[in-house]
């Protein structure tokens, strides 16, 4: 192997890292989103389980405000591009479920892209690994 093609293989394997990194990170977004669509069904659950219920809101930097909620009924849910609808619980619920849905098919497509581009990563490292030892054998003999 030419030292040209080991300087491709290594430009390869930063590219490869870089993406591998960009899609880990990615998975945990998605992860984070799982946790805070499933935590939201609960409290909505929760919700309409009770004619009032106390809570604390927050008001930024760590502080809140006790209140009380008096409408078992309906709420409030931004679906994106700064627009929030109001929806019944039983909508509002169907609503996180579908994007649920889509995150976790999402999370599959870059599992399996992260999973591809740790093979292709392996794969790399065994090239350099390969490449090192055909440069000190020579050497050595």
């Amino acid at each position: 192997m030419s030292e040209e093609q080991a300087e491709q293989l290594m430009q390869q394997m930063q590219m490869l890292e870089t993406y591998f990194s960009d899609l880990s990170q990615r998975e945990s977004t998605f992860y984070n989103i799982l946790r805070e669509a499933t935590a939201a069904i609960e409290s909505i659950q929760s919700l309409g389980k009770k004619l009032e219920t106390e809570t604390l809101v927050p008001i930024g930097m760590g502080t809140y405000v006790p209140t009380k909620i008096s409408s078992n009924s309906k709420i409030i849910l931004n679906i994106g591009a700064g627009i929030a609808v109001e929806k019944d619980f039983p909508s509002a619920i169907n609503y996180l479920e579908a994007r649920i849905k889509e995150i976790e098919i999402a999370l599959q497509d870059t599992s399996v892209k992260k999973q591809d581009a740790a093979n292709r990563l392996e794969q790399g490292k065994a090239q350099m690994n390969q490449m090192m030892q055909a440069m000190q054998q020579p050497q050595s003999g």
